[in-house]
């Protein structure tokens, strides 16, 4: 029995959608997916609704190396309102507290430091972490709160940018799992004014270049008539995709010959010189390191396939 066609491209890599407010992360990934008539699409952590910026979006066999953004640092961009509190810690929530704007100069800037660093930080209830299999906003909406545990999360740096009657701007640079509503709503609390997110911007996830985000304006205008995919407008749109393999960038090289990487592409582990003692590796072959997935070095020192690229036939 012959294989069912399939109705889109195969088509790979990463494309560093600069997300517009108001459209959640799966909507803004379907649209995405439409444009470029792909087969597979996935997202690397999603933004809010309220929150615009960085979203890399990935493609094809890219979507299974999406899980290494995950751990990848974030910077954002954060205006907070001053004086108010609400139930899910942004704008689009209720106001649950009004408060004077009381604080100093000094105690603002004391309170900002408190946040650097490594930190605990217990996730919002408006958080898509789950508990018992179900996301905590969906017990949040039903007015219920449940146990959250507080987690290690670091602040690399925390410059403050503007302070102007009831808003504070900020910029953040943290690891993975830090929630920015959280750190406003903290911050709010210190301060004994309460605050919550109006604006938030993510400006920049792992090393990715702030220049090569594209809005879906750009990405329409490039697609032309819609459901019509000419060639030209393929070749413009896929140049703007990053490898397949930049989400695992940070992750050492493993060269394989030829030879040794028809082993690996069949799943087998394979000896190879100037491969580290330990830990996940991204595997190339031959002269042209193209890449052929990710792999873990063994016991006895083999690169044990734990990802590989699918070769799609024309």
């Amino acid at each position: 029995m012959s294989r069912p066609r399939r109705r889109g491209r195969d088509i790979h890599g990463v494309l560093l959608l600069d997300k517009p407010q108001g459209l959640s992360s799966n909507d803004a990934l379907q649209k995405v997916k439409r444009i470029f008539r792909a087969n597979k699409a996935g997202h690397t952590g999603a933004l809010d609704p309220l929150a615009t910026g960085m979203l890399p979006i990935c493609l094809g066999e890219a979507t299974k190396f999406s899980q290494y953004l995950l751990d990848a640092d974030k910077r954002y961009r954060v205006i907070a309102r001053l004086g108010q509190r609400t139930d899910t810690s942004d704008a689009d929530g209720q106001i649950i507290s009004e408060r004077a704007v009381t604080f100093s100069q000094a105690q603002l800037d004391e309170a900002l430091e408190s946040f650097r660093g490594e930190t605990q930080q217990v996730p919002s209830m408006y958080s898509a972490l789950k508990y018992q299999g179900r996301p905590l906003y969906e017990y949040a909406r039903q007015g219920l709160e449940v146990p959250r545990e507080a987690r290690s999360i670091t602040v690399h740096e925390l410059q403050f940018i503007r302070w102007q009657d009831n808003e504070l701007e900020l910029e953040i640079h943290c690891s993975k799992g830090t929630y920015i509503r959280t750190i406003i709503d903290d911050l709010g609390e210190k301060l004994g004014c309460g605050a919550h997110v109006i604006m938030l911007r993510r400006l920049q996830v792992a090393r990715y270049p702030i220049e090569k985000m594209i809005t879906l304006e750009q990405l329409h205008a490039l697609q032309g008539e819609p459901g019509d995919l000419s060639e030209e407008a393929q070749t413009q749109l896929d140049a703007l995709l990053m490898p397949m393999d930049s989400p695992a960038s940070d992750y050492p090289e493993v060269n394989l010959s030829e030879i040794a990487a028809g082993y690996f592409k069949q799943g087998q582990p394979v000896q190879a010189s100037g491969a580290p003692h330990s830990g996940l590796v991204r595997v190339t072959e031959g002269d042209a390191r193209k890449f052929i997935g990710m792999a873990e070095i063994a016991d006895d020192g083999r690169v044990a396939p734990r990802r590989l690229v699918v070769e799609y036939s024309a």
